[in-house]
């Protein structure tokens, strides 16, 4: 009996496989985490922010890792950082509640500076709670949450030139 089950599954899994074969469905073999060939090369322009620095060293470590190689040389894409804003709102109550969300908003330019992609915002939001009657870690909460929310934006502005579908500007076709 025992054996007449294996033998069932077996045949139900062959027979699956071989359905999907027949109907068309095959992988298509490109890796999704690399970048397109036109982005191969790239330059990371940001804002005068303080508060930037770390998000220049998370795009360079995701870029790095999606095939990117970053050049300052003239014939090398620009990622362009038109707008770093982080906020912070408090919600104060018996408890206090922290609400902090980065607005990024990026696109690609060729080499002469010429837009290529429409400028596109990605988000990150994250929110912490606190009780001032206990010991106070707002600073350090807020500190790894800003870091958190930083690594998040970068994954999602590689992953955007990784799937290669950022709307392009008018005179960039």
């Amino acid at each position: 009996m025992h054996l007449g089950k294996r033998l069932a599954a077996i045949v139900l899994t062959c027979g699956l496989g071989a359905s999907l074969t027949g109907c068309g469905f095959h992988l298509k073999g490109n890796n999704p985490s690399v970048a397109p060939v036109a982005y191969q090369k790239m330059n990371v322009v940001l804002p005068n922010n303080p508060d930037s620095d770390l998000l220049q060293e998370k795009l360079a470590i995701y870029l790095g890792a999606a095939g990117v190689q970053l050049s300052n040389s003239s014939d090398a894409y620009v990622l362009r950082i038109l707008d770093y804003t982080p906020r912070r709102l408090e919600l104060n109550g018996k408890l206090i509640e922290v609400l902090l969300r980065l607005n990024v908003t990026f696109r690609i330019e060729d080499a002469q500076g010429n837009a290529l992609t429409e400028p596109r915002t990605v988000i990150a939001t994250r929110t912490y709670q606190y009780d001032l009657a206990t010991v106070n870690t707002d600073d350090q909460e807020n500190k790894y949450l800003n870091q958190v929310m930083v690594d998040d934006i970068a994954q999602q502005i590689v992953r955007q030139i990784s799937s290669n579908r950022l709307p392009t500007t008018s005179n960039a076709q």
